[in-house]
Order: C-alpha cells, then structure tokens, then sequence
C-alpha cells in the first residue's frame, strides 16, 4: 500500500509566496475605471507567480498533490465584475500546466462553504454553479482537467435533510456535466456523514473524499470499517487512486477545529483500517501549520514498524 501525501495553498517557510492576494469589492470600486483592470491583472499576477514558486517547492520535496488556492484571481464571480482572466495570463497558466504533467502533479480546489447545491433559493445554486465554472476554468488554462478535482460538501439540511438530499440532486443537475466530471463530494462534520455522503456519491456516480476528522466529529450509525472499501469504490472510473483528508481536532473543547499539526494517535487507527484494504491511496493534510505538519507527519508514520519511506512526500506500508 502506497501513500502520498500533499498540503492546502501556502508553503510556509516560503518568504512572500501567498498565492491568496485578495482585492475587495470596496476597494476595487474606490479606483478610477483604468485603474481597476490594473489592480485585477497585478494581483493576479503575484498569485500566479506565487504558486509557481510553490510548486517548484512541492517538486523539489517530491510533494505529488497540492490544493490551489480558490482565491487565486480576485473578484473572478462578483457580478459587477466578472473578468476574463485567462486570456491576459495564457502563458502563466500554462506554465503551471506544464510543471503539473511533467511531475505528475495531482491538483485540487476545494470552494467554500458557500458552494453548495441544496438550497431552496434559486440563486444560491446559480452562484454555486458560476463559482465552480470559474474553477473549472483555472484548471482549464492549465490544461490540468486530466488530473485536476474540485471538491464540495453536500450542503446545508434547512431543517430537513431528506428534502434537502433531493434538491441536491436536481439542483446539481445543473451543473454542466463537463464539469461535473471533475466533482467529489466530502463528508462533513456537522450535517452529512460518511453513510449519507457515499450514498449521494454512489447515486450522483461521483468519488468520494473521506474526510477522517469530519467523520470522528459526525460518526452516524455505522462503523467506518463497514464504508471504507465503498468509498475508495467510488474512484473505480476515476483516473487516479482515492484521496482523503486528514487533520486532528484544536482541542476537546474545539473538536471540530483543525489543530496545527496532525496527531498521529488519532489517525493511526484510519492508517490501519486502510491497511487492511491494503490499497494505495493519497492524503490531503488540512492542518494549519500545512507543509510543515505533513512533512512532520510522514516521518512519523515513516518510523513505525513495516512502513518504509520511498520518497519525501510518499511511503509504502
């Protein structure tokens, strides 16, 4: 069993490299119609510029997966805004392309909370569907729709979950199916655990990211044992092996907060039941401290018995 691991958006220990340089709205309005594009375009340009360091980093580390940033181009899906900001950097995006094929790189982008398909309100689903185009469209430029995932949650329940797992379903509809082909669905830590998750994946015919820490804070009723080999099931058509997200709880009193780095005692049962199934897969580590936490962690997995370390950002068990 093979795993790799990767990180979300910042690589610290990087001087000045945040590839999540943000314009406001009020900010942007307060400038001179010339001077707006100008302020777009130079923003932009830092993030796209940023993330090529990162991604040197991740390749010089050998880190194979890595979550862009969704605040990569400011105001890209304000409605008073709304910028073309592909054709202006088609070079830039196609050089991250480049660096992502020619290391096997895998991309993600993970939208907000926001993004979500079960809402009674027409224009909440309008907006979620204009905000995953935006994404799709980044991994468009970089030519990275091969290996490229945008992941979601389900979404809110509004008082009745059963209703709203049928609006998902007709409102995720919606989304185009060139998109949605790069969709998985995560469970989360407070509405849809891992049953209702997998189940909305299987019917949607999508994968599914378990997020361990999510299903430790939201169990439901069955036993993770029982789902893990249906949830890496869901990836059976998909390109690339299954993924899951991995952080630790803040604190007892802040279980559902993400700790700086990640306690190997508590995913160290998920590691075994994985080992199990004895199939290789990728994790996605979502603790504060990013990079670092998941260097750290895979040296501490790299020394229990039987785990050998085969690169800086892999280990086969």
């Amino acid at each position: 069993m093979k795993i790799r691991f990767g990180y979300v958006a910042n690589a610290l220990g990087l001087w000045d490299a945040s590839p999540s340089k943000t314009l406001t709205f009020a900010r942007y309005s307060a400038l001179s119609k010339m001077e707006r594009m100008d302020k777009l375009k130079s923003v932009t340009a830092q993030n796209l510029q940023h993330t090529k360091r990162i991604l040197h980093y991740n390749i010089a580390h050998e880190i194979s997966l890595y979550r862009f940033s969704s605040s990569f181009v400011p105001l890209a899906t304000h409605p008073e805004v709304m910028w073309d900001f592909v054709t202006p950097f088609r070079t830039e995006w196609e050089k991250l392309g480049q660096l992502i094929r020619q290391f096997k790189l895998r991309p993600s982008f993970h939208p907000n909370q926001f993004t979500l398909f079960t809402s009674p309100r027409e224009e909440v689903t309008m907006n979620a569907v204009k905000d995953m185009e935006y994404h799709f469209k980044m991994l468009e430029a970089m030519n990275a729709l091969e290996r490229g995932i945008i992941n979601i949650h389900i979404g809110g329940a509004y008082g009745d979950k059963d209703t709203s797992l049928k609006r998902f379903h007709q409102n995720f509809k919606k989304l185009p199916h060139t998109i949605k082909k790069h969709v998985t669905l995560e469970n989360d830590d407070k509405t849809y655990n891992v049953e209702e998750t997998l189940i909305t994946c299987e019917k949607e015919k999508v994968p599914m990211i378990l997020d361990y820490h999510h299903y430790m804070a939201n169990k439901g009723e069955g036993d993770l044992s029982h789902y893990l080999p249906r949830i890496f099931n869901t990836w059976n058509s998909f390109s690339t092996v299954p993924k899951v997200h991995i952080s630790s709880p803040k604190s007892d009193q802040a279980y559902r907060s993400h700790a700086d780095f990640v306690s190997l005692d508590f995913i160290l049962p998920f590691l075994k039941m994985a080992k199990a199934l004895d199939r290789d897969f990728d994790i996605m580590i979502e603790a504060k401290q990013k990079n670092l936490a998941m260097l750290k962690l895979i040296e501490e997995i790299a020394s229990i018995r039987g785990v050998k370390r085969i690169s800086s950002g892999e280990v086969e068990w």
